[in-house]
């Protein structure tokens, strides 16, 4: 099943997407290179997937001042 170009838009903003990123994978997609895409999109995802370990990493620090607080 092929997803339009607009759908395409659509959810690589949703996932965070820069413009520049969208750009280029749109690109690819036109020039058919996919491996250049799958490439850019587990890019954005090590990206995403990083600053969800960031994001925890400050969530056990207030826990443990919580928990050291009590």
């Amino acid at each position: 099943m092929d997803i339009s170009e607009e759908m395409m838009i659509t959810n690589l903003n949703d996932a965070g997407c820069t413009n520049e990123t969208i750009a280029a994978f749109l690109h690819y997609r036109q020039t058919n290179e996919q491996v250049k895409q799958m490439d850019l999109l587990k890019k954005h995802r090590h990206i995403l997937l990083d600053k969800i370990h960031e994001d925890q990493k400050a969530i056990d620090c207030l826990d443990y001042l919580l928990y050291r607080l009590k």
